[in-house]
């Protein structure tokens, strides 16, 4: 499955529980996750989807470790079957 494949499933299963997941770009600053995941009651994290089996690169890895120093749940989605556990886990942060 394409990493494109994999993020439409996202942005459908965030709506289906009534948030986003955003397109975030951030320019001047690379390496940033691909969505922003918003959901009901202010819950946010950062989700990089890669192709399955892909990893981040070492840059976007910086920028992980950069978010989640500031508190900020990230997420590394390379499966259709994480997107459900991954929505779960922003709902309760």
């Amino acid at each position: 499955m394409k990493e494109k494949e994999i993020e439409k499933k996202l942005i459908l299963e965030a709506k289906k529980r009534g948030g986003q997941a955003l397109k975030f770009i951030s320019p001047g600053f690379e390496g940033m996750p691909d969505r922003i995941v918003l959901m009901p009651e202010g819950k946010i994290a950062f989700v990089e989807v890669k192709a399955p089996g892909k990893h981040p690169r070492p840059l976007q890895m910086a920028r992980h470790k950069l978010l989640r120093g500031l508190g900020f749940s990230v997420f590394i989605l390379d499966d259709v079957s994480q997107i459900g556990g991954i929505i779960d886990a922003v709902q309760s942060t």
